[in-house]
């Protein structure tokens, strides 16, 4: 996937730092954006852990500078302390055009699984829920331009790399998405418990963009009314009648639609 640069001003506002070997990894073998430096703190480079290793020689071949710091450094610029000694200064998100999302679309190749998180309120939730998207399959992420990347080391963590993995657009806002891959012949389907049918009874081997939203204000009644297709998750407890997070939710229909279209 071939990524579009996200505009910016200046590198002192679109620096952030990214935490872990596990984040910085994807970072760098994913090409999602630009990596300044690498930190690793002296007795975490002393362990010779063989994942370590390759992220060093990895940074080595294109040319990242590698620098051996102290505990001090490490603790003054993570956010968690699930580091394991491991800080990378990044550059802004790459991202990509709608269109990019539906490459192997027009090559024939695949039939879309195209998915947009609107309205997440919490980093973690966001991260996990992208994780379940990229651990399903799904072709790529839709955002609007206020969102959870820009938290990148919390999402990073949170996903697993697979924010940095997953090919990710910008949308103003889900109408504008939705109509725009409607266009593309995708059936436009959401979350829903109003007139919905089961997950489980719905046909999801169709190209399809879901639009997944957030755990309070949820989706936009105009949204809903312009949905193809409403889907609810049955739950095994009648007299259990809240939602679920938005992270289950989530990983719920995404290995669902992975489930229908394996079968096919």
């Amino acid at each position: 996937m071939r990524y579009m640069a996200e505009a910016a001003s200046s590198p002192e506002e679109t620096e952030t730092w990214l935490e872990g070997i596990v984040s910085v990894m994807a970072a760098l073998t994913a090409g999602s954006r630009p990596v300044y430096a690498i930190y690793i703190q002296q007795d975490a480079r002393q362990r010779h852990d063989r994942k370590l290793v390759r992220l060093m020689n990895t940074a080595v071949s294109a040319q990242i500078p590698v620098q051996t710091v102290d505990e001090s450094f490490i603790n003054q610029h993570a956010s968690g302390g699930s580091h394991g000694g491991v800080l990378a200064r990044v550059g802004p998100r790459r991202f990509v055009s709608c269109a990019d999302l539906l490459a192997d679309m027009v090559a024939g190749k695949s039939v879309p699984f195209i998915a947009m998180l609107d309205g997440i309120e919490d980093p973690f939730n966001f991260g996990q829920a992208v994780r379940a998207l990229h651990a399903a399959g799904a072709d790529g992420l839709v955002l609007r331009p206020r969102n959870w990347l820009s938290a990148a080391g919390t999402v990073a963590r949170a996903s697993a790399g697979a924010s940095e993995w997953l090919p990710t657009a910008v949308a103003e806002t889900a109408e504008e998405a939705a109509a725009y891959f409607r266009q593309q012949g995708l059936t436009i389907a959401c979350a829903s418990h109003e007139e919905a049918i089961s997950v489980y009874e719905a046909d999801l081997t169709r190209p399809l963009f879901l639009l997944i939203g957030g755990e309070k204000r949820g989706i936009t009644r105009s949204f809903l009314r312009q949905a193809d297709l409403r889907l609810q998750i049955p739950y095994g407890r009648e007299n259990f009648n809240q939602s679920l997070g938005t992270a289950a939710a989530t990983a719920v229909i995404s290995f669902e639609i992975r489930r229908q279209r394996n079968r096919v």
